[in-house]
């Protein structure tokens, strides 16, 4: 009887030494490939569709100040500041301003109406694998992204903001 005590012991402790092992290692060693962006890194790369087909990659805006919001018609706040947005690329455009909006994965009615009745112009894209979503980490919607011309992460927005937080970011972006 102690004998065979004796032996799963042993087993039993082999299991755990590797397994923790395996897990510090994994740990140590692990990249911050797939972990979430952040202040100060760079945004995911993406490839979406518009609503008229067209692919925008990440790639397309290098250089130039971005705002990349994730919004849902869904949203109260994001429904709130989707116009607000638009205010604001009317404002800023011409001064380098670029914002793409990602869709959380809604049908194209529903997308289409919404930009026709705010008259939204700038990029709508559309997540419909809701890949982008995860690459980006959400956790909550709406969630905006600010990124800088040089390609990082100025500041991550969790949450609907007033059209007067948003021209500080932009202008911040903007550096006026």
């Amino acid at each position: 009887m102690g004998k065979w005590r004796r032996t799963v012991q042993i087993i039993v402790l082999s299991a755990v030494v590797i397994i923790g092992g395996y897990a510090i290692g994994m740990t140590l060693f692990a990249s911050d490939e797939g972990a979430p962006p952040k202040v100060g890194g760079q945004p995911p790369s993406f490839a979406l569709a518009d609503l008229e087909g067209n692919v925008h990659q990440l790639s397309d805006y290098e250089g130039q100040a971005l705002v990349i919001n994730f919004w849902g018609t869904f949203c109260p706040p994001c429904v709130k500041e989707m116009p607000e947005f638009e205010r604001q690329y009317e404002k800023w455009k011409d001064e380098g301003l670029t914002i793409l909006a990602i869709n959380l994965s809604e049908d194209t009615l529903t997308v289409n109406n919404f930009v026709r009745r705010f008259e939204l112009n700038y990029p709508i894209l559309r997540d419909m694998s809701r890949k982008t979503e995860r690459k980006y980490g959400l956790r909550s919607y709406p969630t905006t992204f600010f990124v800088k011309p040089d390609g990082t992460i100025m500041e991550i927005k969790v949450g609907g903001m007033t059209e007067q937080e948003i021209d500080e970011r932009i202008s911040r972006l903007l550096q006026h």
